[in-house]
């Protein structure tokens, strides 16, 4: 599990150092305060600890780091990263079951990253990242742009989560740990979705009746996602799931429902970080803490940086709280008026 967080001179992260980091951690704050920033600079770090040494895989840790960042944040050159104006390199650092993985690089840099200090074992556990806008539809167009043609446009956020919907089921069964959660997920959606081999797309199938993907509901589809990556064994109980606003195109009530699914799976042992905009989401995992006696972590960028809680403990001053209750108070002014 990733459980320490420092970094430095990292785009809008000028200076953040997370050390409570728990099964499910909630990033909150404005649009452009780095909440999604966050998320894909961990996930790169992630994923490069797993990909490493890895198969057939000969690339150094600092190879495979480079060419994450540079697929997943798309600069002209991977120093391009460095906080414009800092005085400072870009200083990096999570560990991971207490093993540090660490890196620094200055703006000038291109493709090689150094120093690199890495003493996380290899990983064998998947980790993905979910994006608001959910692939489904896309799907197609994500391989060939990046596999075929090796364009910008979709990042290495899209094009891994591309090709873990397509791997299929690993032996061994199913994870049997899971088995209520996918349930759960199938019950919010009404269904699943299925790949068609012949037709070579994606499909809804609901009881005996299958639909096209493109007139399935975009809520649905990203529910589906997650679905499939526990159906087809690409996540696992060591595994880490980044999640760019999960309540993008998902009625309240189904946002209380996923919520219910993201900790029971981590009390399976997957690991969340999700980034959030929404009063629904926050206030569910708050009752979620308060019902499980839970610790869920919580930062919300601010004018002053970074200010960290427990929802287990308290509900902190948030953007998004204080604007709840400014439109309530301005609905019981105006109905007393």
């Amino acid at each position: 599990m990733l459980d320490n967080v420092e970094i430095e001179n990292f785009g809008p992260l000028t200076e953040m150092a997370w050390s409570n980091v728990g099964k499910i951690n909630l990033v909150i704050g404005a649009n452009d305060s780095g909440k999604t920033f966050l998320l894909k600079a961990l996930y790169s770090a992630v994923r490069t600890l797993e990909e490493y040494r890895r198969g057939d895989e000969r690339r150094s840790a600092a190879e495979i780091l480079a060419e994450k960042l540079y697929w997943t944040f798309q600069p002209e050159k991977i120093g391009d990263l460095v906080t414009k104006g800092a005085n400072g390199p870009i200083q990096f650092s999570i560990t991971m079951d207490d093993k540090l993985f660490r890196y620094g690089f200055g703006r000038d840099t291109t493709k090689k990253i150094s120093p690199i200090e890495n003493h996380v074992p290899p990983q064998d556990n998947n980790s993905v990242f979910l994006p608001a806008k959910e692939v489904l539809s896309l799907h197609r167009i994500i391989l060939k742009s990046r596999e075929q043609d090796q364009v910008f446009g979709f990042d290495d956020t899209y094009l891994d989560l591309a090709r873990a919907l397509r791997q299929l089921p690993n032996g061994g069964g199913k994870h049997t740990s899971f088995s209520k959660a996918r349930k759960n997920l199938e019950t919010i959606v009404g269904g699943k979705v299925e790949y068609d081999e012949t037709a070579e797309r994606w499909q809804f199938k609901k009881g005996n009746q299958k639909f096209p993907i493109g007139v399935t509901a975009e809520g649905v589809k990203k529910i589906a996602i997650l679905d499939t990556l526990l159906g087809n064994r690409y996540l696992g109980e060591k595994s880490i799931v980044f999640i760019d606003e999960p309540e993008s195109a998902l009625h309240p009530s189904a946002i209380s429902q996923l919520m219910d699914v993201v900790a029971e799976l981590a009390e399976r042992s997957i690991q969340f970080f999700l980034s959030s905009h929404s009063y629904f989401v926050v206030k569910k995992l708050f009752l979620i803490a308060q019902r499980k006696n839970m610790s869920i972590p919580i930062i919300s960028a601010n004018n002053t940086g970074w200010q960290y809680a427990d929802l287990k403990h308290e509900m902190p001053d948030n953007p998004i709280i204080n604007e709840s209750i400014d439109l309530y108070k301005q609905e019981v002014g105006m109905a007393l008026q």
